[in-house]
């Protein structure tokens, strides 16, 4: 029993998978705008505009907001 117990462990200490990279914030926020401009609607602008007031990506929805509004 105590063979069978020995040869199960590897010796090795045990370790936490890694973990990934973050993920690069300038372009999870460029994919959400992305994501809205293909949408193409006033909610999905006005969305994107809600998270990310402070993005200059944010300029570009309101100024697709204006061109809807049209």
């Amino acid at each position: 029993m105590v063979q069978k117990a020995k040869a199960d462990d590897s010796g090795k200490a045990g370790h936490a998978p890694a973990m990934p990279m973050a993920r690069d914030p300038a372009v999870a926020v460029a994919e959400e705008y992305e994501a809205a401009r293909r949408k193409g609607t006033q909610e999905a602008f006005e969305l994107f505009i809600a998270r990310h007031g402070d993005d200059p990506l944010a300029e570009q929805a309101r100024a697709e907001l204006k061109r809807l509004w049209r």
